[in-house]
């Protein structure tokens, strides 16, 4: 059986063809490549090109790519389509045009089968959102069915609080997190009394 990427794990090494819609080429990448320049991964797997939600998740994380940058990640979006079909759906698709992520493409499903996202039933990714820290370890996973679309604003805040957190590995961001608001000490003292630690 093959191995699969798990929360709080080291993923297995991967390699993915990509198009690549700021040189407008193909190329590959490979885990290794972003473990070795110290980068965050974020792979943001999604059911098909040349469909109806898709486009508008990735419209809406291409408004948020570059605050994903700065934060020392790379985004990849990923289905099981080929570069090809990547190309031009990236192309004639005006949703897109302010795409400049590569482009992942798994036509053999073997990426989506890593990260359990892949559907045997239709041959397609369901709607999963994975952030690898730099020393390779899983460290968020979300997963939706096909009908509903994610919101990268909350990938964005995601993203800030594991970034604070490989700084800060004794403490924990409560719900809502955002930088400069209180984090959470874990010891015998909170038990019991998180709401007066967050006073």
């Amino acid at each position: 059986m093959m191995e699969e990427a798990k929360v709080g794990k080291k993923v297995p090494g991967f390699e993915l063809e990509v198009y690549d819609p700021k040189t407008k080429s193909f190329g590959k990448v490979s885990l290794e490549d972003f473990m070795r320049e110290r980068k965050w991964l974020i792979l943001f797997f999604y059911p098909a090109d040349f469909t109806f939600v898709c486009p508008t998740e990735l419209a809406d994380l291409a408004e948020h790519y570059d605050e994903l940058v700065k934060l020392g990640a790379e985004v990849i979006s990923v289905s099981t389509d080929t570069k090809y079909v990547h190309l031009a759906w990236q192309q004639s698709e005006k949703l897109l045009e302010n795409v400049r992520y590569p482009m992942g493409a798994d036509p053999t499903g073997k990426i989506s089968r890593l990260f359990g996202v892949y559907d045997e039933d239709t041959g397609l990714s369901l709607r999963g959102t994975f952030i690898v820290n730099p020393d390779g370890i899983l460290v968020g996973a979300e997963i939706n069915y096909y009908n509903v679309g994610r919101n990268a604003e909350e990938l964005v805040r995601k993203m800030k609080a594991n970034v604070y957190l490989m700084s800060h590995p004794d403490e924990a961001c409560p719900a809502k997190w955002e930088p400069g608001k209180k984090t959470l000490k874990p010891s015998e003292k909170l038990v019991g009394k998180v709401y007066e630690a967050l006073e």
